[in-house]
């Protein structure tokens, strides 16, 4: 670089200025008396003028001269052009306002043209034109917005920066604030312009928000997926659902949309043949709707061929034992092992698909779901070792548990066992067998009964909960007080209440991996008056299936996988949970269990799943964290069980960038405010081009030395003193 301009320069103040104007002449009068003094010796008069000029440089060091040269730069000030690329720039919300009632764009197609590098030309003379997109780290990237983080590389990737146009709709949903990068603009002086693009307020739009398909379905089986849709419609419309699968079967189903609200309802099909397939729910255009791309969800099935085993447990043959029995045993899909003990006759009853005792260990493990009756730790029914058995398969073997006390309060003997950890209620000791009633009792459901699919006897809430306010009801219940903590209450007694309110009835927990579902009514069987077996079958169908979901997720001759949450989703914690059996048929107590997950791009990563404690029933557990969304490939092995296992997990991306959301606009407001920068409220080059050019011109580099606290400053004051004090002693003046 070539100096454009040198000058000498001085930083004083009027004082330093005066004071040393003053002691110059003060001193130069000084040294002329003296001069005079010695008869005008011209020794004495070189020596006294040597230390006028020692004076005047002290004098000039005190106002701090600077030798300062300037330079033009040899590169241009950069321009950056950010521009949003995030999934919710798809948002179809920019209209024209010249023509009202065209389609409207998206928010990428509307800010498309300003990224071209051809129309920023006209600036290439003054500074250097950076367009760069920007979204998020996460992944994908596009599945989210980090404005700060666009900032900050700016700022450290271009050390001319002299201005950004920021180009976006703000919906800003992860990293740090951007007024952090903003200050750090103001302090550089680096203005942010601002182009917000999107509607502030959403456009009538119709949103599938969810489709919960389940993992797998049974064939032959109906299937009722839940959905949910908001709507931004000023009226209600009637609309035609239409769930089309790949196999292409379609089902339809008519829906209104309450305007501006959420409809919340499900749509059953009964799928025939066992396979992958994949759903796709579509909600047509429909109310003057601006934005479909949001109308369409699909996701993964695997139908499969079913056959639950489970376990009925009782003492005596009850109503409520032969109805349930009976329920089992005419589903198609469930295989029912019984054993009624008998305790009088001191031998358990006989017939097809009894059994003559009691399970072992290895044999136990085969069942789904276990139906305890009324039945306790007594003289010929179940021992300590029993109940721990149960406890075990519950908790390591993803089964099922069911408690379905009775008049002889044979399971008030049961809280002395390990099963009292799974029991859900507190019951009242006090009154062991319970409560007769000569008026029936109802069943209530509470607000997650309503919602829950294991209530769900009708296709809609609202039917549902009718049904449940009609049925038949019951004249006996057990002498439960209260649910436990970390239990859901889905039934309570209609009219009769304790100490800790209503008596609860249908209660349902988790305990390690299984499930368990409290009974508290033996009345169930007479739901089958006038409508036969309706409701009675449908109930205890959807218990048995409710209990197993997890249990049957994927599963081997000698393995099985279940895991946590079902519907996992990208960035969260995937628990992968494994029963091996060894070559023996016994449950594995030590092993090497690896599970190999393949990502939809091809990635390969081990999760190896270690034993889940000493108590374990062969139970080994891990955890994955899911960075891509699609189906994974899995595959299980384990040398010392001799097999291996392969299934499929699906895995669902993040939802931070939603499509059809309004814009914020006052997030770029708020960055414009804090550079000096502006909000430019258009989309027109020529504008954004004029607000550019008000920019001022860059300042030339500057190079100052300091003369005034430069070491050869300092060393000619020095010399000079040292010439001025020999001189002295030369000329004989002491």
């Amino acid at each position: 670089m070539t100096p454009a301009e040198q000058t000498l320069v001085f930083t004083h103040t009027p004082f330093s200025l005066t004071a040393s104007v003053v002691f110059v002449l003060f001193v130069a009068v000084l040294a002329f008396i003296g001069w005079q003094r010695s008869a005008y010796r011209a020794a004495i008069g070189w020596l006294e003028l040597l230390r006028v000029l020692i004076c005047a440089g002290i004098a000039i060091t005190l106002n701090q001269p600077e030798w300062k040269e300037t330079f033009k730069p040899d590169s241009k000030p950069v321009l950056a052009v950010l521009h949003d690329v995030s999934r919710s720039m798809d948002t179809r919300d920019v209209v024209d306002a010249t023509v009202p009632n065209a389609a409207a764009r998206s928010r990428k197609e509307a800010v498309q043209p300003l990224v071209k590098p051809e129309l920023w030309q006209p600036l290439q003379k003054r500074m250097d034109v950076v367009i760069e997109p920007f979204s998020s780290a996460d992944q994908p990237p596009e599945e989210g917005t980090d404005i700060n983080a666009a900032l900050l590389d700016l700022i450290q990737n271009q050390p001319r920066l002299s201005a950004v146009v920021l180009l976006s709709d703000g919906d800003r949903n992860t990293g740090d604030s951007p007024a952090l990068a903003a200050t750090r603009l103001r302090m550089k002086g680096v203005p942010v312009f601002a182009v917000p693009t999107g509607s502030e307020t959403r456009l009538p739009d119709v949103e599938l928000v969810s489709f919960d398909v389940p993992t797998f379905a049974v064939a032959g089986k109906p299937l009722r997926v839940p959905f949910a849709i908001d709507s931004f419609l000023p009226r209600d419309e009637v609309v035609t659902l239409k769930m089309e699968t790949s196999t292409g079967e379609i089902i339809t189903q008519e829906a209104t949309l309450p305007a501006m609200s959420r409809l919340q309802d499900v749509i059953v099909w009964k799928p025939v043949e066992p396979g992958q397939v994949r759903l796709t729910l579509t909600v047509p255009t429909t109310g003057g709707e601006r934005n479909s791309d949001n109308n369409r969800i699909e996701a993964p099935l695997d139908i499969r061929k079913e056959q639950l085993r489970v376990l009925v447990v009782e003492s005596y043959p009850r109503w409520e034992y032969r109805y349930l029995r009976n329920a089992l045993e005419r589903d198609p899909g469930v295989e029912v092992n019984t054993i009624v003990f008998h305790p009088d006759l001191g031998k358990p009853g006989a017939g097809r698909g009894y059994l003559p005792a009691f399970p072992k260990d290895e044999d136990l493990t085969r069942y789904d779901v276990i139906f305890l009756g009324d039945v306790g730790v007594e003289k010929n029914q179940l021992t300590l070792e029993q109940c721990n058995a149960i406890q075990k398969l519950v908790r390591d073997q993803a089964s099922g548990l069911v408690f379905l006390p009775g008049l002889r309060g044979f399971q008030m003997s049961l809280l002395q066992t390990p099963l009292s950890e799974l029991l859900p209620v507190v019951v009242d000791e006090a009154q062991p067998r319970g409560w007769g009633t000569v008026q029936p009792g109802r069943f209530v459901l509470t607000e997650a009964g309503t919602r829950s699919l294991l209530t769900k006897l009708e296709d809609t809430d609202e039917a549902s909960a009718r049904v449940w306010s009609t049925l038949p009801g019951f004249q006996w219940y057990a002498p439960a007080l209260r649910a436990k903590a970390g239990t859901e209450v889905l039934a309570t007694h209609g009219t009769e209440t304790n100490r800790f309110g209503r008596v609860p009835l249908i209660v349902t927990k988790t305990f390690g991996a299984g499930k368990i579902l409290y009974m508290g009514a033996d009345g169930a069987w007479r739901w089958r008056r006038g409508v036969e077996d309706k409701y009675h079958y449908r109930f205890w169908g959807q218990v048995a299936r409710w209990m197993a979901y997890q249990r049957n997720m994927a599963q081997g001759d000698k393995m099985r996988l279940f895991y946590a949450p079902d519907r996992p989703r990208t960035g969260g914690t995937l628990t992968l949970n494994a029963n091996v059996m060894s070559l023996s048929g016994e449950p594995l107590r030590d092993g090497a269990v690896i599970a190999q997950l393949v990502s939809p791009s091809g990635k390969t990563a081990s999760v190896r799943l270690m034993p889940a404690g000493e108590e374990a029933w062969g139970l080994f557990n891990g955890t994955f964290t899911p960075q891509e969304p699609g189906d994974y490939r899995v595959r299980l092995t384990c040398a010392e069980a001799g097999t291996a296992l392969e299934t499929t997990i699906s895995v669902q991306g993040t939802t931070k960038e939603r499509r059809g959301q309004p814009a914020r606009p006052e997030v770029l407001r708020e960055i414009a405010q804090l550079t000096k920068g502006q909000v430019l409220e258009t989309l027109d080059p020529q504008q954004i081009f004029q607000a550019i050019a008000k920019l001022p011109e860059p300042d030339l580099i500057e190079r100052r030395l300091q003369l005034w606290s430069h070491p050869l400053w300092a060393g000619i004051l020095v010399l000079m003193m040292g010439v001025f004090w020999v001189g002295r002693k030369m000329a004989g003046v002491f």
